[in-house]
């Protein structure tokens, strides 16, 4: 049997260059591509401008993954559901952009169960934290009465938007907040939502299962887009 090539180790100085081409990366872990670097600016902006990402859990080195299929949305393409559209407008929810970024990524981070960890690290969230006073990570947010049920947070570079996690604490409302991301597509510039892995919940949305080398063609086309401003905390919308 033929030996999986050796995972390639990263050091902080190396620079997010010395990442491998995405074709390297493993079929089982699907995706898996390199260990070690940094979660700095250059390391996760460098990253993502080639198709690749970090997920790795309390106690592991960073690993980053580029897996095969991708998960997309073409925001043209997103399907409401009904019982969606009913929350939209039925469920007393107001949408809202940045407000608070802090809140979205620590709700992200929580644990789903008793039992389940978190690959959300502290590293991870003092990352995206820089990132978002950099103006390149962003929150869309799902309000009801002053209390914050739902959300997403994600990296904006030129025409993509990847999305990272998402979280609700009331029904729909994670899919509350990416129907909004959905609505601002446009007028932001953003052609391509990234949604990592398929799931079952993303594809009742419209999310597609983009071949690798697809994803990656598409990608370097739109990360050389330019970027119109995106809204800082704008008005909530109903």
């Amino acid at each position: 049997m033929n030996e999986p090539p050796p995972l390639t180790w990263l050091a902080p100085e190396d620079g997010p260059a010395r990442l491998p081409a995405p074709a390297a990366a493993l079929i089982d872990p699907n995706g898996l591509l390199a260990a070690g670097g940094a979660l700095t600016p250059e390391w996760l902006l460098g990253a993502y401008r080639r198709g690749i990402f970090p997920w790795f859990s309390r106690g592991q080195p960073i690993l980053w993954w580029s897996p095969d299929p991708r998960a997309v949305i073409v925001p043209a393409r997103f399907r409401a559901t009904r019982s969606l559209g009913q929350s939209i407008r039925n469920r007393g929810y107001e949408t809202a952009l940045d407000r608070d970024f802090d809140a979205v990524v620590a709700a992200c981070a929580a644990p789903r169960s008793e039992d389940a960890g978190t690959w959300i690290t502290g590293s991870m969230r003092r990352a995206y934290a820089e990132l978002h006073r950099l103006g390149r990570a962003h929150s869309v947010e799902t309000w009801r009465a002053g209390e914050l049920v739902g959300g997403l947070y994600g990296v904006r570079v030129g025409g993509m938007f990847f999305g990272e996690s998402m979280f609700s604490r009331a029904r729909d409302a994670s899919k509350v907040a990416l129907a909004r991301l959905v609505a601002e597509a446009s007028a932001a510039g953003i052609e391509l939502i990234d949604c990592q892995l398929p799931t079952p919940h993303l594809e009742s949305l419209g999310a597609e299962a983009w071949p690798r080398e697809a994803f990656l063609g598409r990608l370097a086309e739109l990360v050389e887009r330019a970027e119109p401003a995106w809204p800082v905390a704008p008005a909530p919308q109903r």
